[in-house]
């Protein structure tokens, strides 16, 4: 049969034999929010743990909203509008209102970017900022987590009058899952304290992956960190594969997470009986597909059912390339993933973006990943730690070459949006 798999803003079929294809992995069928305009109403006046965030705003001065960047497909148009409405209702002029996108380290989103996100009313009537992790004069040392990790976060977030987070909940490679924390740590973050969150003293713990959250170090150092800038109100929501909302969760920042990662890990569990030879998977097509860096996201979701010498399948547009200009330099430089693992533990030979190449590495040690892109010259490709596909039919006939005819294989259209485990 044919399987279609999420390829950008589209889809591309792949064909794979019935008597082949044990699964097609995606999220649970749960139901769009009806009316979700007026559920995120109820939401700010309902919250979890929280006084209604119509209370929290009275008296305030100054406000910063932070959203989440281009890579994650936020419904911003949605949540925003009755957020800043409430805002400016409690008195809190509009020129002191300034909607803070949480890039992490990532590069700015502007322009055609900035429209796509929060939609021309918002653009034309609100400050909006990017976060620059590397701009010492615009972050604040807050001091050290009980760990002696660097605490330097965005200073205008920090000295806010209100501080409001957003963010999607949804499962998570090293964090276990998105949101909550993260719009902080590393939204808001510094390099020096990101050198750190993504070093390999934290990334290489067996607890520092997808669906984990109880002793994830990821978890609890992000968890101490936004505490430490503070965060008057969040809220945090879950969408199904068609983008729409299914799940609004406002209020306390840490239970309302907790209570949207439940949620979370119900809507996007997919269970295997056991682990197969192949795994055809995507990074959920655009906008997580628009690199090789963000496209990792997807093997790291298949890795988890694919047995020990299988192989992944990998399907992404990457109509950006490989990535940021760092994380090309590095992989194509790096001639051994085991040695350039070893060679990060020393903190003088930090790259910025190497914690997605050592993601890469965990994969390969399992299994082998085999890549299509119309994007990224196929002789570039050889240099990614994969083996470069002309089309993604190619992988289903070399994956019946090495394991047989009986060979069995699954299907992940939208991988960073299913959380695939074994029994």
């Amino acid at each position: 049969m044919q399987v279609n798999i999420k390829y950008g803003r589209g889809e591309i079929g792949v064909d794979v034999p019935d008597s082949n294809l044990v699964s097609i992995l995606t999220s649970q069928n749960f139901p769009p929010i009806e009316d979700p305009n007026q559920a995120v109403w109820n939401a700010l006046e309902t919250p979890i743990d929280s006084p209604p965030l119509s209370e929290i705003a009275k008296n305030r001065k100054s406000a910063t909203v932070v959203i989440s960047d281009i890579t994650r497909p936020v419904p911003n148009k949605i949540i925003l509008p009755p957020i800043l409405q409430i805002i400016e209702e409690q008195g809190v002029p509009r020129d002191e209102i300034r909607i803070l996108i949480a890039t992490g380290i990532h590069r700015p989103n502007e322009g055609d970017e900035l429209l796509e996100m929060v939609g021309s009313q918002i653009m034309g009537n609100y400050q909006i900022l990017n976060h620059f992790s590397q701009q010492p004069e615009t972050l604040i040392n807050l001091g050290q987590t009980q760990n002696g990790t660097p605490v330097l976060l965005n200073r205008l977030y920090v000295e806010s009058d209100l501080k409001i987070i957003s963010a999607l909940i949804e499962p998570h490679l090293m964090a276990g899952y998105s949101g909550g924390r993260k719009a902080i740590c590393p939204g808001l973050a510094s390099i020096d304290t990101m050198k750190i969150m993504h070093g390999p003293e934290i990334l290489e713990h067996p607890k520092a992956t997808v669906g984990i959250l109880e002793g994830n170090p990821f978890h609890s150092e992000a968890t101490e960190i936004a505490l430490m800038a503070g965060v008057d109100f969040s809220l945090n929501v879950t969408i199904n594969d068609r983008r729409q909302l299914t799940g609004i969760f406002a209020g306390d920042m840490v239970n309302a997470h907790l209570a949207g990662a439940e949620f979370a890990e119900k809507q996007t569990r997919a269970t295997l009986s056991e682990p197969v030879d192949a795994v055809i998977v995507s990074c959920a097509g655009y906008p997580l597909d628009t690199t090789f860096y963000q496209a990792i996201k997807g093997v790291l979701a298949a890795i988890e059912v694919v047995k020990k010498g299988g192989m992944v399948i990998l399907i992404a547009e990457c109509q950006e390339g490989i990535g940021s200009g760092p994380f090309t330099d590095l992989i194509l430089k790096t001639k051994n993933l085991e040695q350039f693992v070893h060679d990060i533990y020393n903190p003088k030979n930090f790259v910025i973006d190497q914690w997605q190449l050592e993601e890469l590495a965990k994969a390969v040690r399992k299994a082998d990943v085999y890549f299509y892109s119309n994007k990224i010259p196929y002789e570039q490709q050889k240099k990614l730690f994969v083996t470069p596909l002309k089309s993604p039919n190619e992988g289903v006939k070399i994956a019946l070459q090495k394991y047989g005819k009986d060979a069995k294989i699954v299907a992940i259209p939208e991988g960073p949006y299913v959380l695939a485990q074994t029994k």
